[in-house]
């Protein structure tokens, strides 16, 4: 038998499909477990100038709290019993409305003091600010 020979022009096409499947599920896998970073810039913009008022703004009123290193509690360089500070701060308060008030806590007192009087301006909704002196 005769063997035929096939001479002539037989295109051999490379199927691409399987290629392009490969490319497409690694680009998925890539876009899937890459990680973004969001990065925040620093805005670099100044401030507008301040306007040129004479006055001056005038700064809030304070009362000042303060309890030494022997448990001793004063209310604007006034002595006050310490169960009593709030009373006396509520009172000043009719006189200074707005008024800050500044907790001034020797290192040496006891930290009962410093607690109850924060929790009880807390609890009144009165904005304190906790000053702890030492020496």
């Amino acid at each position: 038998m005769r063997r035929r020979v096939r001479h002539g022009g037989d295109d051999a096409d490379v199927d691409m499909t399987p290629m392009l499947d490969i490319v497409f599920i690694m680009l998925i896998f890539f876009i899937v477990t890459a990680t973004f970073l969001d990065e925040k810039g620093i805005d670099l913009t100044q401030p507008p100038p301040p306007p040129e008022d004479d006055n001056p703004p005038t700064p809030k009123p304070s009362i000042s709290v303060y309890v030494d290193g022997k448990n001793r509690c004063s209310v604007d360089g006034l002595g006050a019993d310490c169960d009593r500070v709030i009373l006396t701060v509520e009172s000043l308060l009719a006189d200074k409305p707005g008024a800050n008030i500044i907790l001034k806590v020797h290192e040496l007192a006891a930290n009962k003091h410093l607690v109850g009087l924060k929790d009880s301006f807390d609890a009144k909704g009165r904005d304190t600010k906790i000053e702890i002196i030492k020496g």
